[in-house]
């Protein structure tokens, strides 16, 4: 929020206090969206950099994604991959995975009551969407259900992520005002900044402790022309 908009409401609530009108009842005034004025480009590469700055890795991909993570995550001797055939990316993941690829391609629709000892043992990677992007942080924001169950982001050793660069936005608070998730919050939500990483008495990182060890995020653009993330 800008000096001006903070001072103007202060003044309107010293300004009902004075009146004795504090007492009624009235509507919250919104609050607007704290955010920076960063062009398409500019966000892209911040949101790049902040990413990067804690390990997390950022690859521009095009139409042909699917084969992108297959080549990818065969390159990393990953021999498994998990996603929700029934989230938003299932479809088209399904139809365009190169069925000579050397990683096997996992369909995840097994509860989480039989499937997690699996989950933990026998998958190498998953790939998600998710809701949007920060800028400001280089978090990415996921809405975890039953078609992407929570765990898919939270267990695997690689966790890839599709992006539309359309959905950074420079702060928390603007996503969450475009959004409207003030008429509707998720009953769970995910930010998540770079891979999992724990640091000991001794202040030594080790990445992948608590969860994936890796973090890949997919920048999806709508033509053979890749973005530049940086």
């Amino acid at each position: 929020m800008s000096k001006g908009a903070t001072t103007g409401a202060r003044e309107r609530i010293l300004a009902r206090l004075r009146t004795g009108d504090a007492a009624s009842p009235s509507r919250p005034e919104p609050i607007p969206a704290r955010r920076f004025d960063w062009g398409p480009e500019a966000l892209l590469a911040r949101f790049t950099e902040a990413l990067r700055a804690v390990r997390g890795e950022v690859i521009a991909v095009g139409a042909d994604w699917p084969a992108r993570v297959a080549r990818l995550l065969s390159d990393k001797g990953a021999k498994t991959l998990a996603y929700g055939p029934e989230g938003p990316l299932g479809a088209e993941l399904s139809a365009g995975w190169p069925r000579a690829a050397p990683v096997a391609f996992v369909p995840w629709t097994e509860p989480i009551e039989t499937g997690r000892d699996r989950l933990f043992d026998e998958i190498d990677a998953a790939l998600t969407g998710c809701r949007g992007a920060i800028a400001e942080t280089g978090s990415l924001v996921l809405w975890p259900g039953p078609a992407e169950p929570r765990l898919l982001s939270l267990v695997p050793p690689i966790h890839l992520v599709l992006l539309d660069p359309r959905e950074i936005r420079s702060t928390f608070h603007e996503l969450l005002v475009e959004q409207g998730w003030s008429a509707g919050m998720p009953t769970n939500a995910l930010l998540i900044t770079g891979p999992s990483k724990s640091a000991d008495i001794e202040q030594t990182l080790t990445y992948g402790v608590h969860g994936p060890k890796e973090l890949i995020v997919l920048i999806r653009t709508s033509s053979d022309e890749h973005p530049r993330c940086g």
